[in-house]
């Protein structure tokens, strides 16, 4: 057997179009490519493949598949063999099975699907009653949770270490897996999921690899939802919950259906609609969007339509974005989710709102209209910095031209006008990031001028204090910091994750769902034992400098885009100068910036469903 990594690494590398070139001339009709079909020996063009997919289909004889399908239907070759023929043209090397090496994480993977068949088996005997209660208010029948691998840890401290160790499996198994917890108070690690409704977490051979709980206790004042900590064989940020189930549905649609829970996913393919995923309590990554991208470029949202609902769609449109794929939005009912809609009102009603889905860009229009921001000035210049978001973004160049038009007729602003502020980002987000100092090191010029290195430190010092202590997001925020007043990569991600476990109710600190390279950034800000003598002042001044910057950057731009602008522009920029510098002396900002620590500092910014200027593109 050929590892899944190895597999996914092979068909990543593989030009699907260049080897089936190799047995059939194609020629490209807008982003896929056409031939006769080499599998029954057609004539006309009804061979199609898609190379942003990696897949072929014949419109004849139904045949369809990967690039590794095409071999195995064409040449007859067996899976192995084929994928050991097209790893070899990409240069990935694969084993024979003698020389495979043993999984090394083998005792793990075991452990894990012991500790599913136990919570499995807990649901059919006494300790699962609240939880075949729960399941039967959700519609959910015994067998459906069989076959979706639903289980219940019971209401006890240590039932399920007791059943491990009976089982020969050790404490160090169960606590590397997250399975088991430590305090101080306790003499003994206990079990980590108790009284909870529990859901397995798979990956694409359906072994299990970590594990969600939901509370089956409504008065009980633990989180309603826990899932696996990060593991050897868990990695929260790079995992999608039904892809294991939805993967081939979704390739065949050509869509996926993105929601927020183990109970909606379930609730979407019981209804029928199987492409349906979901993240794992962290902010949605670009990694998730990476793995979804192999398999189609439109994903439908279907958030929550409240508030925190609005934010998270509105940002994890623009990871897909980032990725190339199309987001769509789905309106869900006020206090509807699609598990509900579905047990209320049926299939049908579900499948009716993703006929009206509408594209991520429109949705935030039809917001901004409904809430009266673009009926006035004040409120038209906060909807614009709303969709710049989404405009710098997207990826795709047609889709970014169609995006500029409607987003300047719906706003009522010159397409000009977000060119010039798409541009401006594009440039500060591919100059080449410095590297960050120690808070409260002196900052020299470093090659790039004093200021420069100054706003470099500043974001460090403002990362370093929100790793210590996350709270200090609401106050960032009530300054008018947002995730675009990073130019650092790696800050700009911790500031956007700690507003999304904000946003999503999460209180504890955890990492995991970050990038591998932030994760180590924040790492040693977590073991930087040196002390700020005045955090708060640190943390102002830093604040304003970031806030301020953005100013300070665009009256540079003024004066080189004065020496090439016509008289009409130029009368327009020289306006823009005289009331930006005005503003910035009303906030006691003079022409060498000096944080003023008490300073009220400027009501500015998207409105607050919209995080702007969401640029997750690095993650």
């Amino acid at each position: 057997m050929v590892g899944d990594h190895i597999v996914e690494e092979i068909r990543a590398r593989a030009d699907i179009v260049e080897i089936i070139s190799e047995h059939v001339q194609l020629k490209r009709t807008g982003k896929s490519y056409r031939g006769p079909c080499p599998l029954h020996g057609g004539d006309g063009p009804n061979f199609a493949v898609d190379p942003d997919r990696g897949i072929f289909k014949c419109f004849v004889c139904n045949e369809g598949g990967d690039v590794f399908g095409f071999l195995m239907k064409h040449l007859g070759l067996d899976f192995p063999t084929a994928v050991r023929q097209i790893g070899a043209r990409v240069g990935v090397e694969v084993p024979d099975r003698e020389e495979q090496r043993e999984d090394p994480y083998a005792g793990l993977r075991s452990t894990l699907a012991f500790a599913a068949e136990w919570f499995e088996d807990q649901l059919t005997g006494e300790a699962g009653a609240a939880a075949r209660q729960y399941l039967q208010s959700r519609g959910i029948s015994l067998d459906e949770a069989k076959e979706y691998r639903v289980g219940c840890a019971p209401d006890e401290w240590r039932a399920l270490r007791d059943a491990a160790h009976a089982h020969g499996i050790e404490d160090r198994a169960l606590l590397e897996l997250g399975l088991l917890a430590t305090s101080e108070r306790a003499d003994e690690p206990y079990d980590r999921f108790r009284g909870r409704l529990m859901f397995t977490i798979l990956d694409l051979r359906d072994r299990p690899i970590g594990f969600g709980g939901r509370i089956l206790n409504s008065r009980s004042d633990a989180p309603k939802y826990i899932n696996s900590p990060e593991s050897p064989v868990f990695h929260k940020g790079e995992e999608l919950y039904g892809l294991n189930w939805a993967r081939h549905h979704i390739r065949r649609e050509g869509f996926a259906a993105l929601a927020e829970g183990f109970t909606d996913v379930m609730a979407l393919h019981r209804a029928d609609i199987r492409v349906a995923v979901a993240g794992l309590g962290t902010a949605f990554t670009r990694q998730q969007a990476d793995r979804l991208k192999k398999y189609a470029d439109r994903v439908y949202l279907l958030y929550d339509s409240d508030r925190p609902g609005l934010k998270a769609t509105f940002r994890t449109g623009d990871v897909l974005l980032a990725a190339g794929i199309h987001p769509m939005v789905v309106t869900l009912p006020d206090g509807d989710d699609p598990d509900s809609l579905v047990r209320e009102r049926g299939p049908a009603a579900i499948r009716e709102l993703f006929d009206d889905a509408v594209d991520v860009l429109e949705r935030k229009l039809q917001i901004l209209r409904r809430e009266g921001y673009l009926d006035r000035v004040e409120g038209r210049r906060r909807a614009v910095d709303g969709l710049l978001s989404t405009l710098r973004a997207v990826r795709d160049p047609a889709l970014r031209d169609i995006y500029l038009d409607r987003a300047a007729d719906g706003a009522g602003v010159r397409r000009d006008t977000l060119v010039h502020e798409i541009a401006r980002s594009d440039r500060s987000r591919t100059a080449r990031p410095r590297p960050a100092r120690v808070a409260g090191a002196t900052a020299g010029d470093g090659g790039g001028g004093a200021r420069s290195g100054a706003g470099e430190r500043a974001e460090h010092d403002l990362a370093l204090l929100l790793v210590r202590d996350p709270t200090l997001i609401e106050r960032a925020e009530r300054l008018g910091l947002d995730g675009g007043s990073f130019l650092n990569g790696s800050w700009r991600e911790v500031f956007e994750y700690v507003e999304a476990r904000r946003d999503s109710g999460e209180a504890e600190s955890d990492w995991s769902g970050l990038s591998s390279d932030t994760r180590s950034r924040v790492a040693s800000l977590l073991e930087d034992a040196s002390e700020l003598l005045h955090p708060d002042q640190v943390f102002e001044a830093a604040a304003r400098r970031l806030i301020f910057r953005r100013q300070r950057d665009r009256l540079g731009e003024i004066d080189r885009e004065l020496a090439l602008a016509d008289a009409e522009q130029q009368r327009r920029l020289l306006i823009e100068k005289q009331d930006l510098a005005a503003r910035l002396r009303d906030v006691g900002e003079a022409a060498a910036f000096m944080p003023h620590a008490h300073a009220k500092a400027p009501q500015a910014g998207p409105p607050g469903w919209i995080s702007e200027d969401t640029d997750q593109s690095e993650r």
